[in-house]
């Protein structure tokens, strides 16, 4: 039987925008649920290119696991890691915000205080050389590698010394409900984002993907008109607001189909591309 997401269609306008910034999430957006990019993608990437439009992962993962996924176009993209805080094109650095290490260091004692009374709470520390964590389960492990491959084991996460991104906490349960409840208060002066059913990530204030997007247009001269935007979470959120041809996927959040200007097909329907072919003609 035919699954609701699979029945979706892309958009059809009625007119080709001239779209010069393709922004897309990663996890429940490009890649489907076997975390695979699919097949069409690569040859879509390089008639984008040769369009002169520019393709650019936005997601939560670290800018080290972005670069591995893209190895075979990185050149020709422009990188927004670690939930907006990092924005990297051909290995150099174009914008980050950093925590203040005392504030980095105060997110760590509320997530040692929550592991206190919830076990199954671990903790990254992101960074840009590296994210380090303090051991954990196995399953724990398993999922951190997922989204950082560059990582170490410390001892103790207050002595390490980097330029420090977000703080990222995990829980196999419930982020929403088990995690947010404990890190809300750090909203009033932080950027604190559900980003995925088990993760929560906690950035300087401000800082979110939505603003990793306006350093790219403001730097290449680039408006909202001529942006396009796909995500499915909480922290695509703010990037919808940056982008005129805004999508959420089929399987997105409530809250971010409700943001975003239109609806395209499912991650596990190849959504993505099948949308921005339609939208710029190329089918």
């Amino acid at each position: 039987m035919t699954s609701p997401i699979a029945a979706i269609h892309p958009v059809k306008l009625d007119h080709t925008p001239d779209i010069r910034l393709i922004a897309c999430d990663m996890d429940g957006t490009l890649l489907d649920d076997e975390h695979a990019i699919h097949d069409d993608f690569w040859p879509l990437i390089e008639e984008l290119h040769r369009r002169d439009i520019i393709f650019c992962p936005a997601s939560g993962r670290q800018y080290y696991s972005l670069l591995e996924r893209f190895a075979p176009v990185a050149d020709d993209l422009i990188f927004i890691a670690e939930n907006g805080t990092y924005v990297v094109q051909q290995e150099r650095e174009l914008s980050s915000d950093c925590l203040a290490l005392t504030d980095a260091r105060a997110l760590l004692a509320a997530y040692r205080e929550l592991r206190e009374q919830e076990a199954d709470v671990s903790a990254v520390l992101c960074g840009k050389r590296s994210a380090y964590i303090e051991g954990g389960t196995p399953e724990f492990h398993a999922e951190v590698g997922k989204y950082y491959p560059r990582l170490e084991v410390a001892s103790d996460l207050l002595m390490i010394e980097d330029d420090i991104l977000k703080v990222a906490l995990f829980t196999p349960r419930s982020s929403e409900t088990l995690i947010y409840p404990a890190f809300r208060p750090f909203s009033a002066q932080h950027q604190v984002v559900v980003s995925g059913a088990h993760w929560l990530d906690v950035m300087a204030a401000g800082v979110n993907k939505g603003s990793g997007i306006r350093h790219i247009q403001q730097m290449l001269g680039i408006t909202a008109e001529q942006t396009m935007v796909f995500g499915d979470f909480l922290n695509d959120l703010e990037m919808m607001d940056e982008a005129r041809y805004s999508f959420a996927m089929a399987n997105a959040h409530p809250q971010l189909k409700e943001r975003a200007n239109y609806l395209a097909p499912g991650n596990t329907d190849n959504g993505v591309v099948r949308t921005i072919k339609a939208v710029l003609g190329l089918e």
